[in-house]
């Protein structure tokens, strides 16, 4: 199909962004230097976690509603599901415009953003495991109580309340070569794909999909989805998605150039490294661009200026710092050993001397004895470090093993 069958043009890109301009942060994108060197390219971050409700999803929201509000007759209210951002740009939009809003969540989203619903003025209802029983009670309710049913990704009017993210990015970087952005159900890199495409198609499009949710991991090469396992896992939940929409897919195929994977150690590795080199804080949805372009996975080169959107930066709180943690083991400057050593007066103060010759932070220790898997005369001491690198861990455990020691590295797999 041809590109101009889909109905989205330039120009109702540029009125969708009129119309939502003053309920939207036009949000910064600063150039990085260390990022830029480490990838081997010029880098700026689109920053949708700093945009107001902490998501690039506030835009589709907004425009949505804004357009249900122009067709004449006003709905009762609207309904959405989601669990989180989409529920909070919804309810954000709905606040403004004076329309009722209900929220329809899964019994274990987190407290966080339902309590962010709620304080936003929305109806949370929590319903099902999973988000498509969620979606379930949605549409009934929707039809039950006359509400507008507001989709996160499938809808005309949210990819083009997105594209005014991609607006902003060109303009911004009108020299731009490479956009780096999430999927998830596609509603965001649709919005930026027409967005860019439509000015300048000599810009690459590059999607990132976390690997644990990855439906889109062939569709460009042969047009299809990916089966995802129902019992599949990832740090990245804002983009773990499915079954993405039917009108994002169409402008995939036209637009989008690459599709790549991350996996959790590198989507928490990022997390970190937003952290450190921005002082900003993304949730996993959010840095999976940077992740895949930390790793490699994406091919730059020196002469690109990459524009990389960081979607969202609402994340639990509860999990900050397992993530970091998480992150700094996979990056190898977290580092938890098991020594087995006499169990003698003096040895604890030697295993802990080593470390401190090495410029070794020790964070935690326990000593275990008594344990069956523990010898008779032995102690099992548990050393939880902070080290510069992988190289830094190795000459640990080459000073322990010239001791004699007996040592297991818990974090290596």
């Amino acid at each position: 199909m041809n590109a101009s069958v889909l109905p989205l043009d330039l120009s109702r890109l540029r009125a969708a962004r009129a119309l939502i301009g003053n309920s939207v942060v036009r949000t910064v994108q600063p150039h990085s230097e260390p990022l830029s060197e480490a990838i081997g390219a010029s880098l700026h971050l689109k920053l949708e976690n700093l945009q107001r409700t902490g998501s690039f999803k506030l835009r589709g929201a907004t425009h949505k509603i804004a357009r249900l509000l122009q067709g004449g007759g006003r709905p009762s209210g609207v309904i959405a599901v989601s669990a989180g951002n989409h529920a909070q740009g919804v309810a954000r939009a709905a606040r403004q415009t004076g329309l009722r809003a209900v929220v329809v969540m899964p019994r274990n989203a987190p407290l966080t953003k339902v309590e962010s619903c709620r304080a936003l003025g929305a109806e949370v209802v929590l319903h099902g495991e999973v988000l498509e029983q969620a979606a379930e009670e949605a549409h009934r309710l929707a039809q039950d109580q006359g509400l507008a049913f507001l989709h996160p990704y499938d809808d005309w009017d949210v990819i083009a309340g997105q594209a005014s993210c991609g607006l902003e990015m060109l303009e911004d970087a009108p020299d731009m070569s490479v956009a780096v952005v999430p999927i998830g159900g596609g509603g965001l890199i649709a919005g930026v794909a027409l967005a860019l495409k439509l000015q300048n198609p000599a810009i690459r499009i590059i999607g990132v999909q976390s690997d644990a949710v990855a439906p889109f991991r062939h569709f460009l090469h042969d047009g299809e989805l990916d089966a995802v396992p129902p019992t599949s896992h990832t740090i990245a939940d804002g983009i773990k998605v499915k079954s993405p929409g039917l009108l994002t897919r169409q402008v995939i195929a036209r637009h989008v150039d690459e599709i790549v994977t991350v996996d959790d150690n590198a989507i928490a590795e990022a997390i970190v490294t937003l952290l450190e080199r921005t002082r900003t804080i993304g949730e996993g949805a959010g840095v999976v661009g940077l992740a895949a372009l930390l790793q490699g996975r994406i091919r730059v080169a020196p002469t690109d200026r990459v524009v990389c959107v960081i979607s969202g930066g609402n994340v639990d709180m509860t999990v900050v710092g397992r993530s970091i943690d998480y992150g700094l083991a996979s990056s190898g400057r977290l580092m938890s050993v098991s020594v087995t050593t006499p169990d003698t007066p003096g040895r604890l103060v030697s295993l802990l001397k080593t470390v401190a010759e090495l410029g070794i932070n020790v964070r935690h220790v326990e000593h275990r004895r008594g344990e069956l898997h523990v010898p008779v005369g032995m102690t099992e001491v548990i050393l939880q470090m902070e080290t510069r690198d992988f190289d830094h861990q190795r000459e640990l455990l080459d000073h322990f093993a010239a001791e004699g020691l007996e040592v297991r590295n818990l974090l290596w797999v």
